[in-house]
Formats: structure tokens, sequence, C-alpha cells
């Protein structure tokens, strides 16, 4: 190794050394994403090397233009986490906060490919140098630096050229298809639906996340075209927000214009228990789950925690059942009930469930609950990237869940389960591929 990778090497431990004490004593609750800091920061200098290589061989301008533009995600996301201690993220400007945490991950995604492409790079270079150490072989030449494309270069060029598809794709994920809505049309058939059900029709909505939208005119859309739709019955399948009650409030008069003739039924879903925030006290969690019950009954939704409604057509029933957070991972709430839910039902000649997360149907309602002819779930999201095209349907939601996007049928009990892709987006404020859905169901007997 040389002189000078041997400093620098002992620079970047010292800095990781000192960046670690500092972190300890002036911010010792965040201490713990410290090691994710270190490992961003290694990657940046791995990739750094390719750039630095590529683009200092021109005007002094250029090169720190390019230093400060490539550096700007981690002084972004050093600067963000030490404001973070002291304001948190949902106190600040959605837009601002959308745009920069948007754009660091964006980033690092694009970096991570790249260094995908360069480890592959320095992996050819170390078995070519293996293959002449000890096969004496020598190096063929057409990978020699004087050809004019080497393997080596050709490799670090693709390196270069994922970098830009990849974070150009993201931006455009964030800023054009994040609020591309789509409308998928479903016709559903229940055994034993009365007559008088039939044709009825069902919206479905689901995982608003409302705190990373940036502003309010995309939801404004939304609503208009879903009341357009003129559907009997809207259903509302969980997180209507990311972490606090509070990013709900700007929002409160375009949801309460959200209308059907059988009305707005609700349910939560994880990420509306507040479990995502470090509360100085149990009496502020609950007081943050009093104010969204309140929230909702303001805007006119019917939030079912565990309950159930009957929509009555003459002598014909259904009934829709709305649980509360009930999931297979053992990291999100189990506090939905079926059995409670349906307390006191009665006859009815179709039940249809409201169950946030997919994981329930395959775990208990196929189970347990077979009278349950259709469910309604959400929570996945589709990842909010992946790509559906004829005869293709990949995500990597679907190495997490499975059932995580459209229609799923179980044959011997003839259930169905539907997993909507949500409307909002969380993490990456941005969809690729996988884009957000309104949903409307056509029921038939």
């Amino acid at each position: 190794m040389r002189k000078k990778n041997i400093v620098t090497l002992i620079i970047v431990l010292l800095l990781i050394l000192v960046g670690y004490l500092l972190t300890s004593i002036a911010f010792p609750k965040n201490i713990n994403r410290y090691p994710a800091l270190v490992l961003l920061f290694l990657l940046d200098y791995y990739v750094w090397g390719l750039f630095k290589k590529k683009v200092f061989t021109y005007s002094r301008l250029i090169k720190l233009l390019t230093a400060f533009v490539y550096w700007l995600p981690m002084l972004l996301l050093l600067v963000s986490t030490i404001v973070l201690v002291f304001v948190p993220g949902n106190q600040w400007n959605p837009m601002a906060r959308s745009v920069v945490f948007g754009s660091i991950f964006s980033f690092y995604i694009a970096k991570f490919f790249m260094a995908v492409v360069l480890g592959l790079t320095d992996l050819v270079r170390l078995i070519d140098k293996l293959n002449k150490l000890f096969l004496n072989r020598k190096k063929p030449v057409e990978d020699t630096d004087d050809t004019p494309v080497t393997r080596r270069k050709f490799l670090e060029n693709i390196a270069l050229l994922t970098g830009g598809l990849v974070v150009s794709s993201m931006f455009m994920g964030m800023f054009k298809w994040v609020h591309d809505f789509t409308t998928k049309r479903l016709s559903i058939t229940i055994p034993g639906l009365p007559d008088a059900f039939s044709n009825y029709r069902i919206i479905q909505i689901s995982d608003l996340h409302l705190g990373t939208w940036s502003h309010t005119d995309p939801m404004e859309k939304a609503v208009a075209e879903i009341n357009n739709m003129n559907a009997d019955l809207i259903v509302f399948t969980g997180d209507l927000v990311n972490y606090t009650t509070d990013e709900a409030y700007r929002f409160k008069e375009i949801l309460t214009a959200l209308k059907a003739p059988d009305g707005v039924l609700a349910i939560l879903g994880n990420h509306d228990y507040g479990d995502y925030v470090n509360w100085p006290d149990a009496g502020e969690k609950q007081k943050n789950m009093e104010d969204l019950y309140q929230f909702y009954h303001q805007i006119g939704w019917k939030l079912l925690r565990n309950d159930h409604v009957i929509i009555s057509k003459g002598m014909d029933k259904i009934a829709v059942i709305g649980v509360e957070n009930w999931s297979q991972n053992t990291r999100f709430p189990r506090l939905g009930s079926i059995i409670k839910a349906q307390k006191g039902i009665g006859q009815v000649s179709a039940k249809i469930l409201l169950s946030h997360d997919p994981s329930h149907w395959d775990s208990v309602v196929l189970k347990e609950h077979q009278d349950i002819q259709l469910t309604l779930s959400g929570h996945t999201h589709g990842f909010q990237f992946g790509i559906e095209i004829p005869g293709l349907k990949w995500s990597p939601a679907q190495y997490m869940y499975k059932q995580w996007a459209g229609l799923y049928e179980n044959e011997s009990s003839q259930q169905r389960l539907y997993v909507n892709r949500g409307l909002g987006s969380i993490g990456y404020p941005g969809r690729i591929g996988i884009l957000p859905e309104i949903t409307i169901f056509e029921l038939k007997s």
C-alpha cells in the first residue's frame, strides 16, 4: 500500500473515532445512528474515487463545483441529523422535509448502485492480479491501460451511467410519479351476495401518510376524482399519518369533502398509533390518539375499531367489519380482533373485512373466519418501487409479503384479498413503477 493511502486511511479512522466521541457527548440519544452515518461516509469515499478520476482533469472551477455537489448529500445528512435533535421532523415545513430527505435518499441509492458496479470493477482487477501472481499469466493486451477502452474503464463508465439513471429516476419519482394517481377497476363476485347489492360500488383508498405530502393540491385532485366516481361506499384502510395526528390538520377541509351515499368508513394502520415517536410520557401519546379519534369525527368518517357497520337495502344486508392493526410481524401492533368486531352482527349475507396489514388474511382470516368473503388491505405500498407491465409483476415487496399488491384468491374457500398500493408514500417521498392507487370494486352476486 502506498504511503499516501496509508496516511489517508489513518486520517479517516481518526475522523470516525473523533466523530463518535463528539456524538456520544453532544447527542447521546442519537449515538445509535452513528454507524449508519459511518457506512454512508465510507460509501461516499469509495465512489468519490471514480468522480475524482473522471472530473479532476478539467478547470479548477469544475473541480470545486463537482466536489461540492458530490459531498452535498453528506453535508445535508449531517446538518439535518443535528437539527432533528432540536426540531422534530414533524415540525419541519412539509415541502422542505420532502425535498431534503428525498434528495439525500435519492443520491445515496444512486451511489449504492454505482458502488456495486465499482465493486465488480475492483473484483475483476483483483482476479487479474491473482491470476498473474499465482498462475503466471500475463495480462491480456486488450485489458491494458494503453488500449482505448479497457474492461476497467468500461465498467467505470457503466457505473457513472448507472448513477445518473438512478438519481434521475428517483427525482422523477419524487416530483412527478408520486401524485400520478391511477384507478384500478375490479368486478368481484361474492357467493351469496343479495341481488339488491349486485353492482354495488365500493372505493378503497389506503395509506395516505399525510405527513409526507408537500402541499395540499394533489389531495384536492384525488378527492375530486373519487367523488366523481359516484361510489356507494368509500373505505380507507389505515395509515392516515406518519407519526402524529397534527400532520392531518391541514387536510381537514379537503378530506371532509369526501362523500358517498353510505358514508366513509376507516380503520387504523400501524403508523396511526404514534409508535414511531419518542413521547415524553404515556399521557402525551394517549392524547395524540384521542386527537386522531376526534379528527375522524370532525371530517365525518366513521372509524371502526374492532367494530362493524350493517348496510341494508330493503330486507337484504351486508356487513363491513373493521379491525385495528394486526400483523404477522410482531414489531407491528396486534390489536385487531375479528371476534370482537363481529359481536352482535346477526345474520348477514356477505361480510367484507377492512384490515390494514395483508398478513392478517393468510394468518387468521383464512384459518378461522371462512365466512368473510372479501378482505381489503393496504400497508405494503407495493414498496413504492417495482415493475407492473403485462406479463411481469415484480417488486421487492414480494420478498417481505406473500400478498403485496392486487387481488388474491383462496380457491378452496373462495375467499379474496385485495391489497391496495396506497395513495401516499413513506420514507422515500416518491414512486417508481408502482403508482398511487384508487381502487373501485363492483360487487357481483
